[in-house]
């Protein structure tokens, strides 16, 4: 059977997009794995890789990669964990209220990213504004910058905007008729939200999850500002800086994971949804 060919209008029409692709995302992955599979001789070499995992230095990189992974997971889980109720409760509001909250979510958007890492550096440093409050009401001063807890809360503040977005849109437009028969049958509240809402949002749940864990496992500014942990998007950022190839193999190893994990989110979101059908 031959292959149906698109329409001059509809291949036009998807050119920028298609061109888009193959600069944006295409060309770098190119870049990437050929940087991170070639010597300093310009010839195909799996040195990076082996001097990765190198036994004197794979410990080390392993625990980075797992920390990394850890961070990543903890800002994803309490991003979803403060983003959802949110979610909920402005699909449920009246749109005034609706315009009002977005305006607040995507007001910190607007500020630059190293500004605003910057900022809760200031909030939380020694002689910050929360331990000069607490040094006036005479409680003693908290060690809370250079910490994993510090990292984790500056990945929040700037990431959990794109977990709430996604979440929101999906609820906004979920049938109402369904939680109203799901109430006529009995159904609490409770379990209305763990039987009906929840397996009906878990497509924004899955790209809010994505688009917040993905960045946060790779980020380095917040880690190298608030953070007290050497992640692998540090060692990246100075690899990338100082020996282009060697940090084109941590790229890819790092991709490769995500995208294990996310193939792993991706299942777990699929059996939600089937469960929610039968």
């Amino acid at each position: 059977m031959n292959k149906r060919k698109l329409p001059f209008g509809t291949a036009l029409l998807n050119a920028p997009f298609t061109l888009w692709t193959v600069i944006f995302i295409l060309a770098p992955l190119v870049l990437v794995a050929y940087f991170a599979f070639t010597g300093n001789d310009g010839r195909f070499s799996l040195q990076w890789f082996e001097y990765i995992f190198d036994p004197a230095r794979r410990e080390t990189y392993l625990r980075m990669f797992g920390d990394s992974l850890l961070y990543g997971a903890l800002a994803t889980g309490i991003s979803l964990l403060l983003a959802f109720p949110l979610a909920h409760f402005m699909a449920q509001s009246k749109q005034s209220v609706q315009r009002v909250l977005m305006l607040l979510i995507m007001v910190p958007m607007w500020m630059n990213f190293l500004i605003a890492t910057n900022a809760w550096r200031y909030i939380l440093e020694h002689n910050g504004l929360i331990n000069n409050l607490l040094a006036g009401i005479g409680l003693p001063r908290l060690g809370m910058i250079n910490t994993p807890g510090a990292a984790i809360l500056g990945m929040v503040y700037n990431f959990v905007p794109f977990m709430i977005l996604p979440i929101y849109t999906v609820m906004a437009r979920l049938n109402v008729q369904l939680v109203e028969a799901a109430q006529d049958l009995g159904a609490s509240r409770w379990e209305v939200l763990r039987r009906v809402i929840v397996p009906l949002s878990m497509p924004g749940v899955m790209s809010g999850v994505i688009m917040v864990f993905v960045p946060s496992v790779s980020v380095f500014f917040i880690n190298d500002r608030l953070g007290g942990v050497r992640l692998i998007g540090d060692v990246i950022n100075d690899r990338v800086l100082n020996e282009t190839n060697l940090g084109a193999a941590f790229s890819l190893i790092l991709m490769l994971i995500i995208l294990v994990c996310m193939l792993v989110l991706n299942r777990m979101g699929d059996r939600e949804k089937g469960a929610f059908v039968n």
